[in-house]
């Protein structure tokens, strides 16, 4: 019977001209298009993105072993080879280059620090207080998103023209009607030029950290809070106990994207204080322009930038380290 059955499928086998191998041969050719159809719709993006960044960034990187200064411009490929010259000159901080990169160096980690911590702390608090359903909720959530949702140039120059000292809102609140200060105070200059760079960072930052840390509490079950307050919890120590260990993921990711804005921002101190930031306010982002554009070292300033490349990469990998290293511990 066995041997009858076996006999019958090797014919039916036969008489179709195909086997179980030979079936799905033809479908492998669909198989591979299908799976290879979305890199396919992906590389035009991908190639777009390698000529936006890549190719600059080579030539940068390139550029900065190179003597190219506003005489060999012109013709930078047949620029003379300076080896790690412009280097040593950016890192010889007995050198006054090296000592003003390392000033700006100095006040972007502090401008950092207390910019990534206030857009942190406004943004948790503002997305915790809108966590609970109430009248108006929606109107507030909209108005907290208008700071992020302007173009960054529109915001900076309406807060340049606020600073001013003559005619600026500040000083007519804290001088006029307040009474805060003895006299109108200069904002764009001098020391408290930090001050109000500082504002406009935290006040264009703050909306995308209370947009982020407002969909990570959609994340965190009611019932949780509900148990809590069963057993007597309060408020500080449901938000201790419940809700910052539950953003501890969201807040991890936002950090480092606020902390790589922030260090690397341009556009705010540019438009703020034009081509010429007060040494108060000197982020590494401008100085590195004023060397390369204003003085027209343009060797050296592509090796500030490839050093400025390499700190960011350095820190960013020991961040994911001991952020991963953190998530292990706790999962065990």
């Amino acid at each position: 019977m066995t041997t009858t059955t076996a006999t019958a499928e090797k014919d039916r086998r036969t008489v179709s001209g195909s086997t179980p191998g030979a079936a799905r041969g033809p479908r492998r050719p669909g198989r591979i298009r299908r799976i290879g159809l979305p890199y396919l719709l992906l590389l035009p993006a991908l190639v777009l993105e390698l000529l936006v960044h890549l190719v600059p960034m080579v030539i940068g990187i390139l550029m900065s072993f190179k003597a190219l200064t506003r005489f060999s411009i012109r013709d930078w490929g047949a620029a003379p080879w300076s080896g790690l010259d412009n280097y040593k000159i950016s890192v010889d901080i007995n050198a006054p280059a090296g000592e003003a990169l390392l000033h700006s160096f100095w006040v972007t980690c502090g401008f950092t620090v207390l910019s990534v911590g206030m857009c942190w702390l406004l943004g948790t608090a503002a997305a915790i207080f809108l966590q609970d359903t109430f009248r108006g909720r929606g109107l507030l959530r909209t108005l907290f998103l208008v700071p992020y949702a302007l173009p960054v140039y529109t915001a900076v120059i309406t807060w340049a023209f606020m600073f001013q000292h003559d005619n600026g809102l500040v000083n007519h609140v804290l001088h006029d009607q307040l009474g805060l200060t003895d006299k109108p105070s200069f904002w764009l200059i001098g020391d408290n030029s930090f001050i109000a760079l500082l504002t406009v960072s935290v006040w264009k930052g703050w909306p995308f950290a209370f947009l982020v840390v407002m969909a990570g509490l959609q994340n965190i079950p009611k019932e949780l809070y509900e148990a809590a307050a069963l057993d007597g919890a309060g408020m500080w120590q449901q938000i201790r106990r419940i809700t910052l260990p539950s953003l501890r993921p969201v807040n991890q990711v936002l950090v480092l994207v606020l902390f790589l804005w922030t260090f690397n921002d341009f556009n705010t101190p540019y438009v703020l204080f034009g081509k010429a930031a007060p040494e108060a306010a000197d982020l590494i982002s401008i100085h590195v322009y004023q060397t390369t554009f204003a003085t027209w070292n343009f060797g050296t300033g592509s090796a500030m930038s490839v050093l400025l490349l390499l700190f960011l990469l350095v820190v960013t990998g020991l961040y994911l380290l001991l952020t991963s290293r953190r998530r292990k511990t706790a999962d065990v």
